[in-house]
């Protein structure tokens, strides 16, 4: 089992900046990708940015040259830098992560979720 735990949501204001973490612990050795989701009021869960071990990433349109995912692997851990906010980013946002387990089969693990509010 993983055990992801999230950190640094908010409330502020459209333009400013906020910094999430998230840290894994449990079987945290064969993780391979770690990512943000977040899920609005009345919308499906949504991909923010995935990281993978050796630091590939990829972000969703309406977030790219705003958020950035970054990942400590020595840590366990995994951040998202949120700049130039707007209300539409007013979610709450999930941790990630997969792990392949003995069977080679990819197992999916979430965290309990932070809630980040931007205000017009």
């Amino acid at each position: 089992q993983v055990q992801l735990v999230e950190s640094g949501g908010g409330l502020v204001q459209a333009g400013g900046s906020l910094r999430l973490s998230c840290a894994a612990s449990g079987s945290i050795y064969r993780i391979n990708n770690m990512g943000w989701y977040r899920q609005a009021p009345g919308k499906q869960r949504a991909l923010v940015a995935t990281i993978t071990r050796d630091g590939s990433t990829n972000y969703a349109d309406s977030v790219k040259g705003r958020f950035t995912i970054s990942r400590d692997n020595a840590k366990n851990t995994v951040y998202l830098q949120m700049n130039n906010l707007k209300p539409d980013d007013t979610a709450v946002y999930y941790c990630n992560a997969e792990r392949r387990n003995a069977f080679d089969t990819i197992l999916p693990y979430w965290g309990q979720g932070t809630q980040v509010t931007v205000s017009s």
